[in-house]
């Protein structure tokens, strides 16, 4: 391998930075400010009511099919780009192309109109086909940075940073809409500088070409090749196949969670102020910082699988406490420093879980983590869907959680079906 000495701390640190950069996106606006504007706008001007393809929507149904279409578009184009990518040797360049893609659709969102709504959503799509495009390529640095027994920690540490990074913004764009009354819509515009400055370091320090690659002949082609091989290859790992199928489950929970708790809070929760929902965000923000170094912490003491395992049963118990007893801001709160607990440590293990159980001989890491990928694009699709779906027949938003107890079981039995193995336990 050139250009990356595993367990260098400069390059250790310099990968993190690019959670610390993004990780203002699904912040600021998938779970706090944008969420809390969006329904504001279209209670105001179109009285919650969205008509487009000749029918009538609640916003926030067709806002999560919006979401919906934007991960079945990533699932589609990534793993054809990750295979080009790990052919050319190009994952820090596509990285980049994704980066500058999410970031400046975040900064079009200053320009929202309900007037053209559909233009607007389409800014919305975009933000987050460049967000999850970007993960694809930076997830695959981190078994080409640190060795196999110190990938958990080094995972903890990337969402650890994203979470302060992002609670850092967060709280100067609360100061900039307390303190200066500055228009809202700037606070988008910050999450583009933000991204995109902080990005630089992660450009700056990883290098392009890792294996040192000569590409030749039509990309493209080789590129669908090279995937095909890494789809051959994954059917031989019993191990990975059975986790990949765990976490196309669970993910949906997890996933649909952090982008539609928002609206559900905005929706369901008796006498919840605006100011009261982002203190809850927060309030998750840092909880999950201890979450994910105790989940990796966790993990090394009674292994990966039974880690995980763990929080699934502890996100079961929160839907099934929030669709029982969560009415009021006190219990929301309540639920909103579990959430925090679980969500960076199950993001955080299933990252270095899965690049654990990648076969050690393997250079293909963008192909191997665009599976992972579209199994998380392809869950989150079902799960928004769904729970819009479910939204829009019973008239509830409550009514969702339903289906994401169900995600949370069913991924928990099949992390059970997984082989035992002295590698990854």
């Amino acid at each position: 391998m050139t250009g990356i000495k595993k367990g260098d701390k400069k390059i250790i640190t310099a990968w993190s930075f690019y959670d610390w950069a993004n990780s203002v996106y699904p912040l600021v606006i998938t779970s706090a400010i944008f969420p809390i504007f969006y329904e504001n706008v279209t209670k105001e001007d179109l009285g919650g009511v969205v008509a487009m393809f000749g029918r009538t929507f609640g916003s926030s149904e067709i806002y999560s099919y919006a979401i919906s279409l934007s991960f079945l578009l990533i699932a589609f184009v990534s793993p054809a780009l990750s295979g080009i990518a790990d052919y050319a040797g190009k994952k820090k360049r596509f990285m980049q192309f994704f980066c500058y893609l999410g970031a400046l659709s975040c900064a079009s969102l200053y320009f929202f109109d309900t007037a053209n709504i559909a233009l607007g959503l389409l800014s919305v799509v975009f933000a987050s086909i460049g967000f999850n495009g970007s993960l694809v390529f930076y997830n695959a640095f981190l078994p080409e940075i640190a060795e196999p027994k110190d990938q958990d920690k080094v995972s903890a540490k990337g969402f650890a940073m994203g979470y302060i990074g992002s609670a850092i913004l967060l709280i100067l764009n609360l100061v900039m809409l307390k303190v200066f009354d500055i228009n809202v819509r700037w606070c988008f515009v910050t999450v583009a500088l933000w991204w995109i400055a902080f990005a630089q370091i992660p450009f700056f320090i990883l290098p392009n070409n890792v294996f040192g690659h000569k590409p030749s002949g039509n990309l493209i082609f080789k590129g669908f090749k090279e995937l095909f091989q890494v789809f051959k290859e994954i059917r031989t790992f019993p191990r990975l196949k059975r986790f990949l199928s765990s976490f196309f489950v669970y993910s949906m929970g997890v996933q649909t969670i952090m982008l539609m708790a928002v609206l559900f809070a905005k929706k369901e929760i008796i006498g919840l102020k605006d100011s009261d929902l982002i203190v809850s965000i927060l309030l998750i923000q840092f909880v999950g910082v201890a979450g994910a170094y105790a989940f990796s912490k966790l993990s090394s003491m009674i292994g990966n699988i039974k880690a995980i395992g763990t929080a699934l049963f502890i996100w079961i118990a929160i839907c099934v406490g929030t669709y029982l007893f969560v009415y009021t801001p006190l219990h929301f709160y309540i639920v909103a420093g579990s959430v925090g607990l679980v969500m960076g440590g199950i993001q955080s293990l299933s990252r270095s879980t899965y690049s654990k159980l990648l076969p050690d001989e393997t250079e293909d890491h963008a192909s191997y983590f665009s599976f992972l990928d579209v199994s998380e694009k392809i869950g989150i699709v079902i799960g928004t869907f769904f729970f819009g779906y479910i939204e829009g027949f019973t008239g509830s938003m409550r009514s969702s959680i339903l289906a994401l107890i169900a995600y949370f079981i069913v991924g928990f039995i099949l992390l059970l079906t997984i082989p035992k193995s002295t590698h990854v336990k």
